[in-house]
């Protein structure tokens, strides 16, 4: 098993802490994709702001960015956690996150937060694919 991490341009480069936004660990005959959350921050490292319903779309973009720098897309996606600072905007989210993911559901998780690391930020989200070789 080899474990390789990345920091593709596709996406806003990591800010205030040291991490990667994909973990790629090779698994024989697949890849498994561990990305990082993903908040709405664009590539000069300001945040875009708005609405659940703008961030969702900001943050699944940054998503598809980093599953297409890995040759996957969302119909690899085994699994999504995401962390809301509202339960009441779920819906929002969730209108969202089914224009993305249209196949078969991932497993899933979600829970409120009474906060994340932007005072802005409504939702984080971070996900797992698996990309047959």
């Amino acid at each position: 098993m080899t474990v390789t991490f990345h920091n593709p341009p596709t996406a806003p480069a990591p800010l205030a802490a040291r991490y990667s936004n994909i973990a790629e660990i090779d698994l024989g005959q697949v890849t498994l994709l561990v990305l990082s959350g993903q908040v709405a921050l664009d590539f000069d490292g300001s945040f875009v702001g708005g609405d659940m319903t703008a961030q969702s779309e900001h943050v699944f973009g940054a998503i598809g960015a980093l599953l297409a720098a890995h040759r996957a897309g969302f119909e690899h996606v085994v699994n999504v956690r995401t962390y809301l600072t509202d339960m009441n905007l779920l819906a929002d989210y969730g209108a969202v996150r089914r224009r993305y993911l249209t196949g078969t559901p991932p497993t899933s998780t979600t829970i409120e937060v009474s906060r994340l690391f932007h005072p802005e930020a409504l939702l984080e989200v971070d996900i797992m694919a698996v990309v047959p070789k």
